[in-house]
């Protein structure tokens, strides 16, 4: 039996752990490896990564994705470059059109009826059209402060609100995540991000606040969040970012959902490069409020690099086993690691690449 075909759009911070995840995985190998970066284009996968390959082909890195993704040759494409739907819309359509699935750490995509309805509808007509699913998934949005609340809600006869809060590190992130959190800038050029809209803090506070409201039922008609600077007292560097002493270390978030005014969905979400430098220590809770009442506390957190990097990896299975058309992480079996042949939770019937 084959193993399950990978391909890889961006081979940045997310991407690059990505593959090395998947060298180390049994039944399934990566083919193929897109990406931008000058660095980065034209050299072995081997050369980049800097590990063993475990048997999987050295590809070369290739900066057109019509020479990485080709038709019957690839299962699954992992895209690993944006935030936003609008951002990512056109390389999840030209992948779909090759008939291969999707699977997304674009933060929106976790749940992009939320905000992009429109956007939203056209992924679902074109994955269907060409018989293949997409997904967006990862630690948050994805899991921490969405569908683990959700996942919570199943031992209780009644919910009257849920409250999730996570309190990590942003320095295993790359530097798109950086820029979209302002590392580095003074305060007064931070405020000035958030009023033209490039200083983005968290992305997926809408995501889940609707997957959780339209999972449970609880009709939220309105949303809204709000955006603060963490100033830092002492220089701060990350791999891929740095902060001195007086400028922006992190965001702190925080979102609502409500319903007729009333807060149904509370969102708490402070988010810097080193933390601990600072003795802010990380943790991921969780109140459910109603019958019975559940208070959910990992500490520390869980981590968010890895941890995005395992969802993406270990939801491949589900997505090519899906129904085609956009799906998300209430439409899936429950993830789980897989230790074993990740051939063995694919169903044959629905793999791009036969035998």
């Amino acid at each position: 039996m084959r193993n399950i075909c990978v391909a890889i759009w961006g081979f940045g911070a997310m991407g690059s752990t990505m593959a090395k995840t998947l060298l180390k995985k049994q039944g399934v190998e990566v083919i193929g490896v897109c990406d931008m970066h000058p660095d980065r284009v034209g050299k072995k996968i081997s050369q980049v990564l800097g590990v063993p390959l475990n048997g999987n082909p050295d590809v070369t890195i290739s900066d057109n994705i019509d020479q990485v993704v080709l038709p019957g040759k690839c299962d699954i494409c992992i895209i690993a470059t944006d935030s936003f739907v609008k951002h990512m819309y056109e390389k999840a359509i030209q992948v779909m059109e090759k008939g291969v699935n999707v699977v997304t750490i674009a933060e929106e995509m976790a749940y992009p009826l939320a905000q992009e309805p429109e956007l939203a509808k056209k992924l679902d007509e074109v994955a269907k059209k060409n018989g293949v699913s997409i997904l967006g998934t990862g630690i948050n949005p994805g899991l921490v402060m969405d569908l683990l609340a959700i996942l919570l809600s199943a031992c209780m006869t009644d919910v009257e609100s849920v409250r999730c809060e996570r309190v990590n590190s942003l320095s295993p992130f790359g530097p798109t995540v950086m820029q979209e959190q302002g590392i580095g800038m003074s305060v007064e050029a931070f405020q000035k991000g958030i009023a033209d809209g490039s200083i983005a803090g968290h992305v997926g506070f809408a995501e889940s606040v609707m997957m959780i409201s339209d999972a449970l039922g609880l009709g939220v008609d309105k949303f809204a969040q709000q955006m603060a600077p963490i100033v830092t007292n002492v220089d701060r560097k990350a791999p891929h970012g740095f902060a001195k002493a007086g400028e922006v270390a992190g965001v702190r978030m925080t979102g609502q959902g409500t319903k007729e005014g009333k807060v149904l969905v509370d969102m708490i979400h402070p988010q810097q490069i080193e933390p601990e430098m600072e003795g802010t220590q990380t943790g991921d809770y969780i109140l459910l409020k109603g019958t019975p009442e559940v208070n959910m506390s990992i500490k520390p957190e869980i981590s968010g690099g890895l941890g995005t990097v395992a969802m993406c990896v270990n939801c491949i299975p589900h997505v090519i086993n899906a129904e085609p058309g956009l799906r998300t992480m209430i439409d899936i079996p429950v993830p789980h690691a897989i230790m074993g042949d990740f051939r063995n939770y694919v169903n044959p019937a629905k793999r791009v690449v036969k035998e």
